[in-house]
């Protein structure tokens, strides 16, 4: 959970000084990645933890 938290701060950090610096597009870019990134990697492992049957 730490990482998934300081790669959203690490993207909004980066997105917003790409909106705000000129010439900086590029960051916003990825920043944008990097968010995807981080809610498919969020999504991987919720489903893979759900498949879990517990052991007798």
């Amino acid at each position: 959970m730490a990482i998934f938290l300081f790669l959203l701060l690490v993207a909004v950090v980066l997105g917003v000084i790409g909106a705000l610096a000129e010439g900086l597009f590029y960051l916003l870019i990825i920043g944008i990645v990097l968010v995807v990134a981080d809610v498919a990697f969020i999504a991987v492992r919720s489903t893979r933890r759900s498949r879990r049957h517990p052991l007798r």
